[in-house]
């Protein structure tokens, strides 16, 4: 068993006590100064005070210094991310801010189709060269858990590929990707029967390679005009239920009607909600279904935000993610948006927090990390700084100068380990 005393630190941020719905105020965030991180092989089996923990260590105990002036918290979780592609799609970007929509772009051939050629015609090998090249800029960020979807392929061969992909970068890479499929990003235009027609073709061909070969247990879908409406994914999402699949709807981006089907279904979580209305705010507030900002597609877009406020006030679980995607969130930085989300909303720091770690981490049914505290899995991220609000205040600039997954140091700023 290998035993790791890592301090001291300035502070600790360790979240023990944060309940997983609802408002949080700073005041119920857990700052331990001076403070150690005693580890186990993979897991976290105490924190407090450094020399308190330095007495109690066992003989064999490895001791490690971080550097000086420095904080630790918990590694981020992204937990929708779309880096699974190839392309770029900056010509949607350059029309949109002329003054195309995004509905106006898709049906003109832009939008999600135009990334969908690119993709097809990338190798399994160059999906997983560019996986694992944005997988580890997500790292530098301190995110060591990575939602990563499918939906460029929109075969049942081609969306094969990229979650095969997906598999194989895994093996390149320390940190955790967790993938979707999402097939149901639209209906291709090179399909020659009705959206119904797809759906079944897909749940057909696609569903059972998932369950034989393990490649997801997540099947995501786009409920909007653009894409597939309520009544049309409702027997899909039976199909995969009926299979076993854990549930995750795009919902509510431009009309609303998918947070009601997430619900329904018992969705693990309802991604965008940028339309979102005082009754689906409710809904979701009463739901066990995580609600997940996508700020980064409120900036590309140049849309409203996800009523984040609203729903924390009614009781809602929520999460923040990236949503990085060639189309409308292509930066990629996940604390600069949770952080201008959280100035536009008013979100406190505990909230904003929350929202990128352990809330996140359950959006993708996932309960052994997003916390510092004794039994979770050890993985966190230092900053060197003297005051945990920084992170945030610098709204991305201040990046983490080590991340550590599961009890191992696998970034330290300026080199990948």
């Amino acid at each position: 068993m290998e035993r790791k005393l890592i301090g001291p630190f300035s502070q600790l941020l360790a979240m023990p006590d944060i309940p997983l719905r609802g408002p949080i105020a700073d005041s119920q965030l857990q700052v331990i100064e001076q403070a150690g991180l005693y580890l186990e092989d993979q897991h976290i089996r105490a924190i407090g005070n450094y020399t308190a923990l330095k007495e109690q260590a066992p003989a064999e105990t490895e001791f490690i210094h971080p550097p000086a002036d420095s904080v630790v918290i918990p590694a981020f979780v992204d937990c929708h991310t779309h880096i699974a592609f190839a392309g770029n799609r900056a010509a949607d970007f350059a029309l949109r801010n002329a003054g195309a929509s995004y509905l106006t772009i898709a049906a003109a051939g832009g939008g999600i189709w135009s990334t969908v050629q690119p993709t097809r015609s990338a190798t399994l090998e160059t999906l997983v060269e560019l996986i694992v090249k944005r997988a580890n800029f997500l790292t530098a960020q301190g995110i060591t858990t990575i939602e990563v979807k499918s939906g460029y392929g929109l075969t049942a061969d081609e969306e094969l590929k990229i979650l095969k992909a997906i598999r194989e970068a895994q093996k390149q890479l320390a940190v955790t990707l967790i993938p979707t499929c999402l097939a149901a990003h639209m209906k291709p235009k090179d399909f020659t029967g009705t959206k119904p027609e797809y759906l079944q073709y897909i749940a057909d061909n696609v569903f059972p390679v998932l369950k034989g070969e393990g490649l997801s247990n997540r099947i995501d879908a786009f409920i909007e005009e653009s894409a597939f409406s309520a009544d049309e994914i409702k027997p899909y999402f039976q199909q995969a239920q009926a299979m076993g699949f854990d549930i995750t709807v795009h919902a509510d981006q431009f009309t609303t009607a998918g947070s009601a089907v997430a619900v329904a279904f018992n969705a693990k979580s309802a991604d965008h909600l940028e339309a979102s209305t005082e009754q689906e705010i409710a809904l979701l507030a009463a739901s066990d279904t995580v609600a997940v900002a996508l700020p980064g597609a409120s900036l590309g877009l140049g849309c409203a935000y996800t009523p984040a406020r609203k729903l924390l006030d009614q009781g809602a679980i929520l999460a923040i993610a990236s949503d990085w995607n060639p189309g409308s969130a292509p930066m990629g930085q996940l604390l600069l948006q949770a952080s201008v989300l959280a100035a536009h909303q008013k979100l406190s720091n505990a909230e904003l927090f929350a929202a990128i770690t352990f809330r996140a981490a359950h959006a993708l049914n996932l309960a052994d990390r997003g916390r510092l505290i004794p039994g979770e899995l050890a993985d966190f991220t230092i900053y060197n700084t003297t005051n945990y609000q920084n992170i945030s205040y610098l709204q991305g600039s201040l990046q983490p100068i080590q991340v550590w997954k599961s009890g191992k140091l696998i970034y330290t700023k300026g080199a990948q380990i």
